[in-house]
């Protein structure tokens, strides 16, 4: 389970491959100098409901890992996250779709536009 630290927030604990996800369609956004919002479902051990953050680039962000390997990332998640990411619902943190037929795996370290 890895953990998204953002300003002055409680840790905010995501599993490491959505989190990996995650972080580069917030790094890709933020790269641009965009804000927007990520929303999430609250864990099954946490009290029921869902919360919504307000990223910005002038706000300090961390993202630990538990896994010290990269994950191999899914181009249609990462793909289905920035699309929502241009919403004005901003990005919902929803579960992953395997990629079928895609180019291939991403590593955590390629850069998407």
């Amino acid at each position: 389970m890895g953990i998204m630290y953002y300003g002055g927030e409680t840790p905010i604990r995501i599993e490491d491959r959505a989190l990996a996800h995650l972080k580069v369609v917030i790094a890709t956004k933020l790269r641009r100098g965009e804000s927007f919002t990520v929303s999430w479902r609250h864990a099954d051990d946490a009290p029921r409901g869902r919360s919504t953050i307000w990223v910005h680039p002038s706000i300090p962000l961390r993202f630990i890992f538990d896994d010290p390997e990269p994950a191999t990332l899914s181009r249609e998640w990462i793909e289905e996250l920035a699309n929502s990411a241009n919403s004005s619902g901003g990005i919902m943190l929803v579960t992953e779709h395997l990629d079928e037929g895609a180019e291939g795996p991403l590593s955590e370290a390629t850069p998407s536009n």
